[in-house]
């Protein structure tokens, strides 16, 4: 048995983590995750429901950050006492082999503090403060969801000013698509794009590329047929068949929009959002210094303009290949069955 915490803000944790527990599972292991998000229907596995802290705005919480050490433990807070005392208590009654942490340098240390190996997977930014290095250090193993090649466009990659001793212990395995068919031969889905047709996909994970509908953004841009799917539009839990059909998409810099656009092989425009440690902006230096077929655009205004979704008609979505890898989930199982405890 492994454990895997998922961090309950956004999306693209959990579709991390469900494509990574479906490989361990499929290895023959057993996986329980443990987060304050509800239980996917689709979940191999057991689940925790963990308790949320009762504060979780940083300006009334009473120390939250432990004097700097750590990122997120108000003090006298009931709900975290409640949430830290359900994990340590599952990891004594389970007594897991190991567990994947997506993402948290607390829940990292907890588990580690009761003797169990970590698989911690990295995010993008400037993750250089004393409880990022801190966490990374005293992992067994370090992952990235994005591709060695894309790491090396830049200096730094998508993490600068992370410590030499720690960069070099990251294993980039890939992106990691929620898209059940990712296939370096494309499914047939992905061969049905509709010329013209520009699809907004916005997440879960706080700020909008635009307020407009896709009626509003037909009357001004009347040359393309819109699309928008999340924010304040509908959201649709698999938007595959919707991205699919798009000639275009613009989204976001997170790692799970991305993702699904490179697997399906759309050309994109990317817009980077304000994040903790910048890390959708680290992602955009990434693929603004590469060759994939992405236009970044620096606000949902300028994306959603026509002079940039026609130089992103003109890119060749196919030169996405690379970005995603199929074994993704794979690599990362057996990185964790290469620390598990016996």
């Amino acid at each position: 048995m492994i454990g895997y915490y998922v961090h309950h803000q956004g999306s693209g944790h959990l579709h991390r983590a469900l494509a990574v527990a479906r490989a361990w599972v499929a290895a023959g292991g057993e996986v329980t995750g443990l987060s304050s998000a509800a239980r996917p229907a689709d979940w191999p596995g057991p689940w925790v429901r963990l308790p949320l802290e009762d504060v979780t705005r940083p300006e009334v919480a009473v120390d939250p950050t432990a004097g700097g050490s750590l990122h997120w433990a108000p003090r006298g807070d009931a709900g975290l006492l409640a949430r830290q005392a359900a994990i340590s208590q599952w990891l004594a009654a389970a007594r897991p082999r190991a567990c994947v942490v997506d993402v948290s340098a607390e829940v990292a240390w907890l588990v580690r503090l009761h003797g169990v190996p970590t698989v911690t997977v990295v995010q993008p930014g400037h993750r250089a403060d004393d409880a990022h290095v801190a966490a990374y250090r005293s992992a067994s193993a370090l992952v990235a969801p994005w591709p060695a090649a894309a790491e090396r466009r830049v200096a730094g990659g998508f993490t600068p000013r992370l410590p030499v001793d720690v960069r070099q212990r990251i294993r980039p395995v890939g992106a990691i698509s929620r898209l059940a068919a990712v296939d370096p031969a494309l499914p047939p889905l992905a061969a049905q794009p509709q010329p013209g047709h520009v699809v907004v996909l916005q997440g879960r994970g706080g700020g909008l590329l635009t307020e407009e509908t896709a009626a509003e953004l037909g009357r001004r841009l009347p040359d393309w047929r819109w699309t928008v799917l999340g924010g304040g539009a509908d959201w649709v839990d698999d938007p595959a068949a919707v991205l699919a059909t798009a000639a275009i998409v613009v989204c976001q810099a997170g790692l799970g929009s991305l993702a699904d656009v490179a697997a399906l092989r759309r050309p994109a425009v990317v817009v980077p959002l304000p994040r903790p440690y910048d890390e959708q902006h680290a992602t955009a230096r990434v693929l603004a210094a590469g060759p994939w077929p992405v236009v970044v655009a620096g606000s949902g205004a300028a994306a959603l303009s026509a002079p940039v979704l026609e130089a992103a008609a003109a890119l060749d979505g196919e030169d996405w290949a690379g970005w995603v890898d199929p074994d993704a989930p794979a690599l990362v199982a057996k990185a964790v069955a290469e620390v598990a405890l016996p």
